[in-house]
Formats: C-alpha cells, sequence, structure tokens
C-alpha cells in the first residue's frame, strides 16, 4: 500500500517524527480503532458487504461461545476457576522424535488440548497443557489481564472475565494445531479420530477468523482494540499461513484433511501471503519494513500497548523477512519486499553501541557506547528511520536511556533479530536478484 499523508497523521501522532533534531518526548501514543459497524460503513461500498458479514460472523461466535460456556453450569452452580498461567511452550514441544507423540505423556498433552478447544476452534494462551483436562464450566483461558493498567489504558479488556478466548498471540492455537496433527500422525484408526477432529475445527477456526483482505487479528472472535489489527507480533499471520500452505499440499501430518478443506486452506494461504506484501510501508514512495500490526482497513501501522507505537518494527520485519525467504514460490512483489526489507534493516543498524545492564544493575538496562559493538536494532524506528520508544503513560521518547527504570527493564528496545534474516539473505538473493 501507499504511506498515505493521512495515515502519517496517525503515525506516532506527531510529525515532529520526521524532523532531525528532537526532544526527549516527541509525541503521545494514539489507540488503534477497532473493528465496528461504523467504520465499516465508511469503507468503498464494494468492501462494505464482506466485512459486515465478517463482523456478523465474529459477533455470532461470541454469543456462542458464551451460551456453550453457560450451558455447562446448573443453575447456581459455581464455576471452576481459569486454569493457571503457563509458559514457554505449554507442553506442548514440536520437536521431539516421531515416536514420542505416541507416548502416554503426550497423548495426554493432547487430550487437553482437545478439553480447552473453544466451541469456535481455536485455543487461549499461556496455558500449561501438562495440567488436567479442562472441566465442565471452567473458563476457557487463564487471567490473562494486565497487572499495569492505567487509566484509559490500552490493554484494558473490554470484559475483564473474557480476554483471549482464541487467539493466535504467544502461538497460541498454531501451536495446539501443530502438536494434535503430530500425536494424530501416530494414532491411526479411532484412538486418534478425537485429535484429527479437534484439528479440522482449529482450521475452520483459522478460516473463519481471517479478515476480507487475509488478515488475521490477534483474537478471534473479536475483542476491539489493537487486537482487532493485522497482527505480525508473534508471527501470527505468517504462521497461519505458513499452516495453511502445508494442509493444502497434504504435507504427510495433515493428509487426513478432507480435499475440499485443503482447497480452502490454500486459497486462506495465498491471501495471508498477499496482506504482507500490501502492509509493507512506503515512505516517500519507497518500501521500507512493516509494523508490529496493521489498521484492519488501511493496513497503516497501529499502535499496541501504550507503550509500543505504530512505528516500523525490525523483531517483527525481521520474522516476516524470513518466511517470505522460505517461500518455495515467491511472487515477483514478494521479492521486491525482501529486497527492500533487508535493505532498510542494514540501514537502520547501530554500530558501536551496547543495550547493557538489567536487574541486578541499580540503573538498569541502558543503551551506552562501546566500540566494535553491534550491530543492533531498535525495535521501534520512525518514517524518518529514527528510534522510538514508549512508556506506560503513552508518551513517546526518542531516547531509551530516559524511560523509567520498569519499562527499560521490562521491555526488549533493542535486538540482534534481522542479523539472522540478514544472513539469510546473502544466500537467497543469489537465486533471487533484484529486478
Amino acid at each position: 500500500m501507499t504511506y498515505r499523508a493521512a495515515a502519517i497523521g496517525l503515525f506516532l501522532s506527531a510529525s515532529l517524527l520526521a524532523s532531525p533534531a528532537f526532544t526527549s518526548v516527541i509525541g503521545t501514543n494514539t489507540p488503534a480503532q477497532p473493528i465496528t459497524a461504523e467504520r465499516i460503513a465508511k469503507l468503498p461500498a464494494a468492501q462494505q458487504p464482506a466485512w459486515k458479514a465478517y463482523l456478523a460472523r465474529s459477533d455470532a461466535q461470541e454469543k456462542a461461545d458464551r451460551a456453550a460456556l453457560a450451558a455447562e453450569l446448573k443453575p447456581g452452580e459455581t464455576a471452576p476457576p481459569p486454569p493457571a498461567t503457563g509458559h514457554g511452550d505449554g507442553g506442548m514441544p514440536l520437536n521431539k522424535d516421531a515416536a514420542w507423540y505416541a507416548s502416554p505423556e503426550a497423548r495426554h498433552v493432547a487430550d487437553v488440548i482437545v478439553s480447552f478447544q473453544t466451541p469456535a476452534g481455536g485455543w487461549s494462551k499461556n496455558q500449561d497443557r501438562h495440567g488436567a483436562l479442562r472441566l465442565p464450566g471452567q473458563p476457557w483461558a487463564s487471567d490473562n489481564n494486565s497487572k499495569y493498567l492505567t487509566e484509559n489504558d490500552f490493554d484494558a479488556a473490554r470484559d475483564p472475565k473474557w480476554g483471549y478466548v482464541g487467539t493466535l498471540d504467544n502461538n497460541a492455537t498454531i501451536t495446539e494445531l501443530r502438536f494434535l496433527a503430530k500425536v494424530a500422525a501416530q494414532a491411526p484408526g479411532k484412538d486418534g479420530d478425537a485429535y484429527r477432529a479437534s484439528f479440522l475445527k482449529g482450521v475452520h477456526y483459522l478460516l473463519n477468523a481471517q479478515f476480507p483482505n487475509g488478515g488475521w487479528p490477534q483474537v478471534w472472535p473479536l475483542e476491539g482494540g489493537y487486537h482487532d489489527a493485522v497482527t505480525f507480533n508473534d508471527n501470527a499471520v505468517s504462521e497461519a499461513a505458513d499452516l495453511l500452505t502445508e494442509v493444502s499440499e497434504a504435507k504427510p501430518e495433515f493428509v487426513f484433511v478432507p480435499a475440499d478443506l485443503r482447497a480452502k486452506a490454500g486459497v486462506a494461504a495465498k491471501k495471508g501471503r498477499a496482506v504482507i506484501v500490501a502492509s509493507q510501508i512506503r515512505v516517500d514512495g519507497k518500501l521500507t519494513i512493516w509494523g508490529q500490526q496493521a489498521d484492519p482497513f488501511t493496513l497503516a501501522p497501529v499502535a499496541g500497548r501504550n507503550f509500543e507505537p505504530p512505528a516500523l518494527s525490525t523483531g517483527e520485519s525481521a520474522d516476516l523477512l524470513t518466511y517470505l525467504m522460505r517461500l518455495p514460490d515467491p511472487t515477483p512483489a514478494e521479492v521486491a519486499a525482501v529486497h527492500a526489507g533487508v535493505a532498510w534493516l542494514k540501514g537502520a543498524a547501530l554500530t558501536g553501541k551496547a543495550w547493557t545492564g538489567g536487574k541486578g544493575n541499580p540503573e538498569g538496562r541502558r543503551l551506552v557506547d562501546q566500540p566494535g559493538a553491534g550491530p543492533l536494532w531498535s525495535r521501534y524506528y520512525s518514517t524518518a528511520g529514527k528510534p522510538v520508544f514508549g512508556e506506560r503513560d503513552k508518551t513517546l521518547r526518542d531516547d531509551a536511556n530516559e524511560l523509567s527504570l520498569e519499562r527499560r527493564n521490562g521491555y526488549a528496545w533493542f535486538g540482534t533479530g534481522p542479523a539472522k534474516a540478514i544472513a539469510a539473505y546473502e544466500g537467497w538473493a543469489k537465486s533471487h536478484p533484484a529486478r
């Protein structure tokens, strides 16, 4: 898409960022807008029917999910507490030998996964699947509410008791689906029917959650706010497209998927690839990289949490570039996207700087001069190629060292991830020359 002047007015809410001379506080973060009937009514007439149907499908599914949960309890019965919050892979490793997925341990994890699948077909996040099976009336989601909420916080849940009920955040849903497929492959016949049925239901979830333009939100049914944006964070779009591609190609673990569903998966995967290309940000007509998430209608970058600006995001972009370089059949537009994105990352690299310190250091993490260090990348950059940082109070700054101690220590403001994408590019470019 062309990075329109109108979108620039929203970008970091401050045109000051185009100036080479910054002050410490350079703007105020503005919230991402949800998908609403009012916004859909402002779209071109030809686009409105598909988006109206999408919003209606989301609303209906949320009502069905809530009704299903309520129906599991008898009148006056108290619901079991939400599942405990977990970390890491949630007990769903995807790198074991094939035989391990036939073990009692793997089967138990798969049974827990099936028990926590929402009526919509997805899963929540941050749960340890080694635990007990879900009880009747027990919420599908753990308590994922932010512990740092401020007034009018971007991260405030629309309903604190109903959050992330079906999500691609933190690799959720995609991990469950891949794990189920591995267990099902080791459980032929009736023993694996429940796992295969759950997997098929999950594929339908991905198809139903996909936007008309090919993107995926962070949470579906929709939850509002930045959760409704096209989500590149945690590889939501690329991982969904990658899985659906493998399903469409009937890779060994997915041979049980019916032909008609494989065909639909293939169409959805191509739409996902197309929205990645369409969302790459142009500045002065030149392709750069991507935002952490994009507005579902305009595809302009939008904010996440209070401290996450609608900026060029290097971590997500490095992951997107790596995904595009893995494609066996990249289109000319995808090839051009990779060349442009890598060129931008090379130009944005910081050298002679180190992000040091930590919890044991009373001054916390800081960016310091260190000859020979690097390359290092800021997580966020303005359209002028300048690093940008955010506070919980929504202020945006140009100096990480002036952030509060909590924010300096509590977020990955700098990283080296793009270096891996650049290294992969050197070989990829030999067989995919720029045109």
